[in-house]
């Protein structure tokens, strides 16, 4: 393992809701950031996301501090996972993901390029979904310790 990896648990408000979703898929999605204040970001996404009625916020991770890879003169990033359950078909979430990066700020310029907000659904239920725009499950997620180590937090 990485010994440049640092990871963070039961931060104050960074808490899920017990699970009573009358939603009906579970979508694990890795979350990331390595722009300004991203604990704190992360805080206000959980928040947003417990305010909108379209998802439920069921569990979260721990978060880990990484290395950068791709482009790696950046800051580290804080990742994390999350779970959540709506009534969205994969393609409808994915554009929801999108507007909710564009809220907290996100601009997409390059591959691999620094940002204030970075989300990914890494499963949807047990769909199976490869177009241009979206593949589930997420291309080489089991490669990442990005997502493997705070998957393995909410897996337990």
């Amino acid at each position: 393992m990485n010994e440049r990896l640092t990871t963070f648990k039961n931060l104050r408000s960074f808490k899920a809701r017990s699970p009573k979703s009358s939603h009906r898929y579970s979508v694990t999605v890795g979350i990331g950031g390595n722009v300004g204040d991203v604990l704190r970001r992360f805080d206000r996404l959980c928040t947003y996301l417990r305010r909108d009625k379209r998802v439920e916020l069921l569990q979260k991770s721990l978060i880990l501090k990484n290395p950068p890879f791709g482009f790696t003169r950046q800051d580290d990033f804080f990742n994390s996972i999350i779970v959540l359950k709506t009534s969205m078909q994969p393609m409808i979430f994915l554009d929801y993901l999108m507007r909710v990066e564009k809220k907290f700020a996100r601009k997409r310029s390059f591959a691999n390029a620094p940002r204030t907000l970075d989300l990914d659904i890494i499963f949807f239920d047990k769909r199976v979904v490869a177009t241009q725009k979206l593949q589930i499950p997420h291309a080489e997620w089991f490669k990442r310790e990005s997502v493997l180590i705070p998957l393995a937090d909410i897996k337990r």
